[in-house]
This record gives C-alpha cells, sequence and structure tokens, in this order.
C-alpha cells in the first residue's frame, strides 16, 4: 500500500512537472568513451555535477533553451570555425544531452590567451583588415609553447549579424578558440524587450552567461548589455537572473582563486565612476557594478571588458583589477588608431598557476610598441613640454624621461587628446562614420623640456618590470 502512495505522489509531481514546463534531463559528459566526474552542468538557471561516471541528471524549466557545461581544466570540447561547442539548443522531445571532451596534449595550469573587444564589421570590406588581424594574433600565439584560447569581449560585428558565419571563418584563422560575450550590437534590437534580444547569439555563439576552467584559473562570462526596449538604446546592467546564476557557479570555486569575468560594457573606466552614480554614463558602464565587484571580493580576479574603443586599466581594489580593451577594429576600422590614440590590437595574458602578468600588443607591431611620444616644437598644444602616450600604462607603471643622456626624471601623468588621433580623425565627411571622433584620456605623461636640450629618451617601465624605451631628436 505504501509503495503504491509513494508511485501515486511521484505520478502526480511528473504530471504537475509537465504542466509547469519542469522536466529532468540526463545526460553524460565523456573524454575518450569514459565518463568524466564533476563537471558542473546548468541551463542557465539549475545546476548539477556529473557522477563517478559522467552522468547527470538535471532539472530544467522549459524556457530555459539551452544545456551546457563548464569545462573544466585540463580539457577542450570540438569546436565549429572557433566556436567551442559545450553547450547544445534544448528541444522539446529530447530528455538525454551528451557531451564531449578532449584531454589536452599538455597540462594547462601555465597557459595563455589573447582578449580582443570590438571587431564590429560594418562592411563585408572590413573582413581583410580582421585577417590581418587575426593574422597578427597566430604569429604571437605561435612565439609561446603553452596552451591559448581567444576571449571576445563583444560587438562582433556592427549590425549585420549575417556576417556571423563569416566572422567566425576569418576568427577561426588566428588558431584560437574563442570565448565570446555579446556586446550591444550583438543584440537583436527593436523588439519589445531585453530578454528576446539575445536569441540570435545564441543560436550561433550559445549561452551569454557561462564559465570554463583552464588551469587554477575560473573564467566567468556575463552579458551586460540591457536593451530597454526603445530603438536601439541600451544601458550597462546586469539583470538579477545573471547574478543569481553567477552566485552559483561561483559557490563551485574556492575563495583565493584567480577569476577571470568577461564584459562587454565596462563596469568602471575610472575612479569617478566609482564614487557617484550618474545618467550621464548608463550607457558607458555598469550602472549596477558595486554588486559585482562584492560578489568578487572573495577572489583575486580581473574583469575584462571593451565597448569604449579606447584604453582604461583600473586598480577597483587590492583584488580586483579591470582592463579595459582597447578596439582590435581600432576607430571602426576608419584608422589604425583607437581615438584615444592607442594603436588597435589586442590584449596578451599568461596566467602560470595563480599569476597573472598580460600586455597589450598593437597589431603590426613588435610587443615592444607601448608609446607614441610628442614634444612641444611639433604640437602646440604641448608647448616646452615631451608628452608619452602610454596606452597601457597604470599606477604601477613608471615612467621617466632623460635629456641627452643626463639624470632620469619622473614624467607627470595628466588627460590630453593624442596629435596622431586628432589629424587622423579630423575630417569626418571622409570616414564612413560621422560619429569617429578624438577622444581624451588618461594615460599621458609630460615633463618640462631643458633648454638647449636635443634628444630626449623615454623609459617605461610596467608593473612586472618589463621596460620600454623610446629616443626621439629634438632638433
Amino acid at each position: 500500500m505504501k509503495r503504491i502512495l509513494l508511485l501515486s505522489v511521484a505520478l502526480v509531481w511528473c504530471a504537475m512537472a509537465w504542466a509547469t514546463g519542469v522536466k529532468t534531463l540526463k545526460g553524460t559528459v565523456k573524454c575518450d568513451g569514459e565518463g568524466v566526474a564533476a563537471v558542473v552542468v546548468t541551463d542557465g538557471e539549475n545546476f548539477t555535477q556529473t557522477d563517478a561516471k559522467g552522468r547527470f541528471e538535471l532539472v530544467s524549466a522549459d524556457d530555459n533553451g539551452l544545456i551546457y557545461i563548464t569545462v573544466p581544466s585540463g580539457y577542450s570540447v570540438p569546436s565549429k570555425q572557433s566556436v567551442p561547442q559545450f553547450w547544445q539548443q534544448k528541444e522539446e522531445d529530447k530528455r538525454s544531452y551528451d557531451f564531449t571532451l578532449m584531454r589536452k596534449a599538455q597540462d594547462d595550469t601555465h597557459h595563455g590567451f589573447v582578449v580582443i573587444a570590438d571587431p564590429q564589421i560594418w562592411h563585408k570590406k572590413e573582413f581583410p583588415a580582421l585577417r590581418e588581424g587575426m593574422a597578427d594574433i597566430r604569429r604571437t600565439v605561435e612565439g609561446y609553447d603553452i596552451p591559448f584560447h581567444g576571449i571576445c569581449c563583444g560587438d562582433v560585428i556592427s549590425y549585420d549579424h549575417s556576417f556571423y558565419p563569416t566572422y567566425n571563418e576569418v576568427a577561426a584563422t588566428s588558431g584560437l578558440d574563442f570565448f565570446s560575450t555579446p556586446g550591444n550590437h550583438d543584440m537583436t534590437l527593436y523588439s519589445r524587450s531585453h530578454e528576446t534580444s539575445t536569441r540570435l547569439w545564441e543560436q550561433t555563439f550559445g549561452p551569454v552567461c557561462y564559465s570554463f576552467n583552464v588551469g587554477k584559473a575560473h573564467y566567468v562570462v556575463l552579458n551586460d548589455n540591457f536593451y530597454i526596449g526603445r530603438d536601439y538604446f541600451y544601458i550597462g546592467y546586469l539583470d538579477e537572473r545573471q547574478f543569481a546564476w553567477l552566485e552559483k557557479d561561483l559557490s563551485y570555486v574556492d575563495e583565493g582563486a584567480t577569476v577571470f569575468v568577461i564584459l562587454h560594457i565596462p563596469s568602471t573606466c575610472e575612479e569617478k565612476d566609482r564614487k557617484q552614480f550618474s545618467y550621464s554614463t548608463i550607457a558607458n558602464v555598469m550602472t549596477n557594478a558595486p554588486q559585482l565587484h562584492r560578489m568578487l571580493a572573495p577572489y583575486n580576479a580581473h574583469i575584462l571588458s571593451g565597448h569604449t574603443h579606447t584604453t582604461y586599466n583600473q586598480q577597483i581594489t587590492d583584488r580586483l583589477y579591470e582592463h579595459v580593451i582597447p578596439a582590435l577594429s581600432g576607430a571602426w576600422w576608419q584608422g589604425t588608431l583607437c581615438t584615444d590614440g592607442t594603436p588597435r590590437g589586442y590584449g596578451v595574458f599568461e596566467v602560470n598557476g595563480d599569476e597573472v602578468k598580460w600586455y597589450y600588443k598593437s597589431t603590426d607591431y613588435a610587443p615592444e610598441h607601448q608609446m607614441t611620444i610628442y614634444f612641444g616644437e611639433q604640437y602646440p598644444q604641448f608647448a616646452g613640454q615631451l608628452v608619452a602616450n602610454v596606452w597601457a600604462a597604470d599606477e604601477k607603471w613608471s615612467i621617466e624621461a632623460r635629456f641627452d643622456g643626463g639624470k632620469a626624471q619622473k614624467m607627470e601623468s595628466f588627460t590630453a587628446y593624442d596629435p596622431a588621433a586628432q589629424v587622423m580623425y579630423a575630417d569626418r565627411e571622409k570616414l564612413d562614420h560621422p560619429y569617429v571622433y578624438p577622444t581624451p584620456a588618461d594615460h599621458f605623461y609630460r615633463v618640462a623640456i631643458p633648454a638647449g636640450a636635443r634628444v630626449a629618451e623615454v623609459t617605461a617601465t610596467d608593473r612586472f618590470g618589463r621596460v620600454y624605451t623610446q629616443t626621439i631628436t629634438l632638433k
């Protein structure tokens, strides 16, 4: 009688689950035919882990359209034209989903990654330049003997989503798989709500919030573009669904671990936007970023973002740093410089256990190219001064100048426009986009030029002790 009662309760529960659109999904995660244990599986809301034989069961609501795994350290997944296949579209009558892992050829505790932002293809005529950028990435990665992956911080295209397949084909020529987050231009706009804005993205690139592990590092990808249902307008905002997902995701990560969070819209660009909220910046930075920063407090965390097409490096706390990556497209493929004078390019990161190092690589330049020098005789706005645009610098860099081999002098940081960018983007009538114009930046350094000085040398030493030197003749 008791068994009959339990069976009846189970049948009632199953009927209710079907009625409410909640189902139990099953599947496996295997490598070389063997089950892989403790792999995290999620539908973007609910979580589970595989058992000792690689099997899982996941209670999932029908309105969660994807099922996917957190790729564990030491493994990769099959890819299609640079897109890792760690996810599957759920099907109405399908209850079983199997995932395949591939064991990496070498230990990934010491690994690297390339991070790009804003490829933002507007027209097919821009694909050759994108291909050149990917070739530059390939050459850079071939100089290492450690595993590498790619990260894209969004705005893959400008408006035409039919370019996605071609973009992925070109991205694959880099030799890397790219884990990507959507940008505001990757959303499907002109619909009635935010909730439908990423469906096309998901069909091509997979979920908008997910994670993966490489070595000792945990990587989290989030979507902080929030479409407000009016034309193409959006704000920087992380919704509660993703915060709730992130809480569960981080519950599998030990405190003190290295965590990378990938966004499109920066959580912060400068100290003042962390101190006081402003309606004027709601499309430029994440409006509810303090909540994200608090969630990351237990970890040694780095935020990787894009959106601005310019360089910002922000030490938010002792354990949290944000890298706002300049655009791979520069100023929307209108010139080789971003609007702040940073050459178009990408970030190169090296992770060895818990140690993280990085540098900015300008496309078509050697890694040592880290500054541009100007002086007042050339540029009246810098009268009497030697000025260096050191785009990747932050507060832990040392920027010094010597004149005619004399004593080193510390250069003062200040905000300025880059003269070369001003010239490059002076005539908007010759550009495809009227919104391209020079922008000020805080990564400029200056010092007064002594009377009679003939030769100037600027030395920039980064936080890792790497030294970059450039010499110019003043007269």
